[in-house]
């Protein structure tokens, strides 16, 4: 796991990499560097998990450099930073159509031991003190499904019309939040475990840095192809993150975010990425590998075992 040091001074070694903070979230003239402590970061793109210990730079730091070492750990447990109730948005995205799934309604409709894949995290979502709102970005025909859900729940639901693409349909959630939100949260209805302790981590070290999202290291290896389907490299794995949701952002990050994703025609694939092209730092909080996404036939039959085992344990 990466956390960041920061320094009241630059460095003055070269060996060290260094990126200069230009945000509120480094404050001052400060430097930051990734050490092997805590979740890693996305810095334009690119996942920065260097294990600088391993190379014997951990003791010029140390003996040149006061650091304050952070992790979502360290955040969860007490920080000066206060998550208040009632202070994030939900953003929860329900208006896909599930085509691989094969059956006649959106995979996130489809029953899953008797309720809804949706309902699923919208349930957990609702249970939360720091959630005020859940704002439900679906086809009008499925509202009803939530609307009958509303009486056993104590937060807002809001519904707003998807999109043609992810990025629109976020953005046109993001229209309906509380201008007083802190925090918005925007969660895939197709994944239904998410569990509250994973949110919790992820709307801490959002608060801190401004962008999280919920990440769990690759397990396979990755290889890059090229068009006729020959290798071209195998990419480190060590480095590789793979990105669940909630994805949260501070809202006026998202705005600022979209304002240039829209001016310059960019598509992008998930919603921290609309924070990257700003070249502001993205922290990954690592997740758990139960918080699967429902795509397939096979993933609704692991979904149910590990409901099942969930419930067996509880």
């Amino acid at each position: 796991m990466v956390s960041t040091l920061h320094f009241a001074a630059a460095l003055s070694s070269s060996s060290i990499p260094i990126w200069p903070s230009s945000n509120p979230a480094f404050p001052g003239n400060s430097f930051w560097v990734p050490i092997k402590l805590c979740s890693p970061f996305l810095y334009n793109g690119k996942c920065l998990r260097r294990n600088l210990l391993s190379v014997g730079l951990d003791k010029k730091i140390k003996t040149r450099f006061s650091a304050a070492v952070t992790c979502s750990a360290d955040t969860a447990e007490g920080s000066s930073l206060v998550l208040n109730d009632r202070s994030v948005s939900v953003i929860l995205l329900a208006g896909g159509k599930g085509k691989r799934m094969g059956a006649s309604m959106p995979k996130q409709y489809l029953p899953l031991l008797g309720q809804p894949i949706a309902l699923h995290s919208f349930f957990t979502f609702s249970k939360m003190s720091q959630v005020k709102e859940i704002v439900v970005v679906c086809d009008p025909s499925y509202q009803d499904i939530f609307e009958g859900a509303k009486q056993n729940i104590h937060v807002d639901v809001k519904f707003a019309l998807p999109g043609k693409e992810r990025q629109d349909s976020v953005y046109s959630g993001l229209q309906a939040i509380d201008s007083n939100s802190e925090l918005v949260c925007i969660h895939d209805s197709a994944r239904p475990l998410v569990s509250t302790g994973d949110v919790i981590k992820v709307l801490h070290d959002a608060l801190r840095i401004g962008a999280a999202v919920l990440g769990v290291p690759a397990k396979a290896t990755i290889k890059e192809a090229n068009s006729n389907s020959f290798v071209v490299k195998t990419l480190d794995r060590k480095t590789l993150w793979e990105m669940q949701t909630p994805q949260v952002i501070k809202p006026e990050l998202l705005k600022k975010g979209f304002e240039l994703v829209n001016r310059e025609g960019l598509e992008v694939t998930d919603d921290v990425s609309i924070v990257e092209h700003l070249r502001h730092p993205v922290y990954i909080t690592e997740g758990s590998y139960t918080n699967i996404k429902v795509t397939t036939p096979d993933d609704m039959l692991l979904a149910e075992r590990i409901l099942n085992t969930t419930t067996v344990a509880a």
